[in-house]
Parts: C-alpha cells; structure tokens; sequence
C-alpha cells in the first residue's frame, strides 16, 4: 500500500500508494475523531481504475495475483490500519489517501471494490472502499484508514480478527458507464471573487459544466455555491473528482445523483 511510492518504478503502478510495512512515525492525526463523525459510504458500481491492478506484481519480492473479480469474496482474517503519514500522498488505485474516509488496502482484491468489514472482537460493522494495496504482512488481510479503524474500534487494539465480504452489484450493468445523475459541490463562499477564482481554476483544467449559484446560508446569509454537473455516467463522475481533489480543492461534495 503506502510504500509503493517507493518502489513504483519497480510496480509499475504510476505513483500509487505504497506497501504495508511498519512506518515510523505513522500514526493517528493529533486531533481525533469521533466513531459517529466518519462518513458513511453508499456503495456505488465503479469502473476499475487505471492504476493498481496489474496483475501480477511484485513487493519486497514476493509476488501477489489480482483477482479477476470480487464476486463472491467473503475472508476472515487481521486488520490494522495506517494513519497521518500518508495522508494525502497517491493510494494504489490513483485515488489521494484521505485517512478520515472510511477506505481500505488489500492486497489481491480488484481496485476499487466495496466491503462490508465486521469487527469480530466487537461485532462492529462498516462499509469500506478499498482502493489500495497491502497491507503486505503474511499474517494481515486488510489494512484500514484511520477513519474505518476508529469507526471499527481498532485503534485502541492496533489490529482486529475481521470479517471481509464484497459488496457485488448487478453483472448484467456496465460499471464503466452506469447511468447517474451526479453534481458535485466544490465550494460556498461569502465572496462572489473566491467563488469566480474557484470557477477559473476548474474550466482552465479542462473542466466542463461548472456553474456558480447564488443562494444563502441556514443563517440567512448570501453565499455563492461553486458546482459541477449534472455528471451523467460513474466514469466521469470518478475522473472529475479526482481532477478537482488535484487541483487542491479538496474532496467536493455530492449533492446530486
């Protein structure tokens, strides 16, 4: 997982997230989070990403199989999880490691899928979208964000025995172009100025149906939404978020579908 921006150019995975190995200082953020602030995910069909699936690859040479489909998967298995050292730095898949995020890495699992994992120790359970690699230990199945690690209540233990099934969707849709109705909130600001630089800055990337909203606050006060849509497939729905969370502003916000 978060090493491979270490060894890449051995992978071949363009930059993505490393592997699962024991980091110094990794650990959680300074200030904490609580169970009921992580968001919770809606499982939606994604097409494979671009990067992270080669198959096979090599780590610390040893050599790991892509599944040719989640279908059906259901492990058990050792869960840890991994924090601030790699926040914000590529996940194998070519998503930004985003440690508040209920995400996950494994090491043979087609990227992205969706999991429900349960905390056998506490019966916990939460969904997760795995979009990394590792963790690369022989005796671990998944390695967790931050945010699933403190929703999961594997913090305070560091690793957890968990329960892993693969959340599948319909075969007969076409994942690379399922039909949506997306739009995205990339920002609300007080300033009509801030807004219009948010505008410039998405259509100079190339960007297209972006628009600026006036509206108002809960408070009453005028605010300029900045958005992008409606985004009608879950390919260009993943692309356009990802080239906005590069353009340093941040995940946006879905208020659409």
């Amino acid at each position: 997982m978060k090493w491979l921006w270490l060894i890449s150019a051995v992978l071949l995975l363009s930059a993505c997230g490393g592997s699962k190995q024991p980091i110094a200082h990794d650990g959680p953020p300074k200030k904490s989070i609580d169970a009921d602030k992580v968001v919770v995910l809606t499982p939606r069909p994604e097409p494979r990403a671009r990067y992270g699936n080669k198959s096979p690859y090599t780590v610390l040479g040893k050599t790991y199989t892509v599944l040719p489909t989640a279908e059906g998967y259901h492990q058990r298995g050792i869960a840890s999880w991994y924090g601030k050292k790699f926040h914000g730095r590529r996940t194998s898949s070519g998503e930004l490691y985003d440690m508040y995020l209920p995400t996950a890495a494994h090491k043979s699992l087609p990227l992205p899928a969706y999991a429900e994992v349960t905390n056998l120790d506490n019966g916990r359970k939460l969904i997760v979208k795995i979009n990394d690699r590792g963790p690369f230990h022989a005796d671990r199945m998944i390695d967790l964000s931050y945010g699933a690690a403190v929703k999961l209540g594997v913090i305070e233990t560091g690793t957890a025995r968990v329960d892993v099934r693969v959340i599948s969707f319909d075969k007969s849709e076409d994942h690379s172009s399922v039909k949506v109705k997306i739009t995205y909130q990339v920002g609300a600001f007080a300033e009509k100025s801030a807004a219009k630089g948010v505008v410039n800055k998405l259509e100079s990337a190339g960007i297209k149906q972006v628009k600026l909203e006036k509206g108002r606050s809960s408070a009453g006060k005028k605010l300029w939404r900045v958005r992008v849509g409606p985004i009608i497939t879950t390919e260009s729905a993943w692309r356009i978020e990802q080239e906005i969370i590069e353009l340093g502003l941040g995940r946006p916000h879905r208020v659409g579908r």
